[in-house]
């Protein structure tokens, strides 16, 4: 729902337009992948009913491979509730459902495209235990945020990717500013990541690395944010894409094109929606 500003507890507010668009961390780092070009796999469960049918629909539309989406009766598709003020701020309410019916049987008949795949992404929107079994399987990741995160999750990923809210929750330091995303980074490194981003909406990233421990700001441009919802995983999606690639590009160098990616996402309206197409980005980015 779109509203000039978000309402406080207990108030109704007039808002100007609402619409359904698909979402989830997943899915949307899969379909922006997939916009840019690469060939992509989803690992996920959603409902037998309509929301679950169109998700699937959906997918294919994007060039996405299904063979492993389940559909169960067990449970309602997950949904996320976002309300979006003009500052293009938003407040969501999610509903997990299917999605936390995604099990080890479900990761044991994908085992084969878990252990080929060159980049898998992990989002921390199903069952934590699951998605660490898939870690251990594929020995490489992308981007979560529990409080009490298993320390494993640190060992076993080779990119650990949080936004300022998530970085809070894992470390307990509110991100304000760079200096505040360094702490965390290297509270992280400490846990036993390899290289951290900590994303900073429109201040860009924050990168550290066991092998570059000073850290690096990579600067996004300075564009007019209509619609930020989903835009970390725009990012994230991107940089997967490169990462299975352009793998002899500099990490930097991925960093500062996916969030010029990420950007150009924040520019228009909804979640996948507003997901680029390589044919309409800037050619110096492939």
């Amino acid at each position: 729902s779109l509203t000039t500003r978000l309402p406080r507890a207990g108030e109704t507010i007039l808002g100007h337009k609402f619409f359904i668009g698909f979402g989830g961390k997943g899915a949307n780092q899969c379909v922006q992948s997939a916009r840019l070009g690469a060939k992509t796999s989803l690992i996920c469960k959603v409902g037998k009913d309509s929301f679950g049918n169109d998700y699937v629909e959906n997918l294919k539309k994007n060039g996405i491979s299904t063979a492993f989406v389940g559909q169960t009766t067990d449970a309602a598709t997950g949904t996320a509730s976002i309300i979006v003020n003009s500052e293009g701020q938003n407040v969501i309410v999610i509903v997990p459902g299917a999605n936390l019916l995604l099990d080890f049987e479900d990761l044991k008949r994908a085992s084969d495209v878990i252990c080929k795949a060159k980049v898998v992404v992990c989002q921390l929107e199903i069952t934590p235990a699951v998605s660490l079994e898939a870690l251990k399987m594929a020995r490489a990741s992308g981007a979560p945020a529990l409080a009490d995160l298993d320390p494993q999750f640190y060992s076993y990923s080779d990119i650990f990717c949080c936004n300022e809210t998530e970085a809070e929750i894992l470390t307990g330091i509110p991100v304000g500013n760079l200096e505040d995303a360094e702490k965390v980074g290297r509270m992280l490194l400490e846990r036993g990541c390899k290289l951290v981003i900590v994303t900073l909406g429109a201040e860009g990233c924050m990168m550290i690395s066991v092998e570059e421990p000073i850290p690096k700001h990579v600067p996004a441009g300075k564009v007019r944010a209509v619609d930020t919802t989903g835009a970390g995983d725009s990012f994230v999606g991107a940089l997967a894409f490169y990462l299975a690639y352009y793998p002899k590009l500099a990490m930097e160098e991925m960093i500062r094109k996916s969030n010029c990616i990420a950007s150009v996402s924040v520019q228009a309206s909804g979640t996948q929606s507003s997901y680029p197409y390589r044919k309409d980005l800037p050619q110096d980015l492939f």
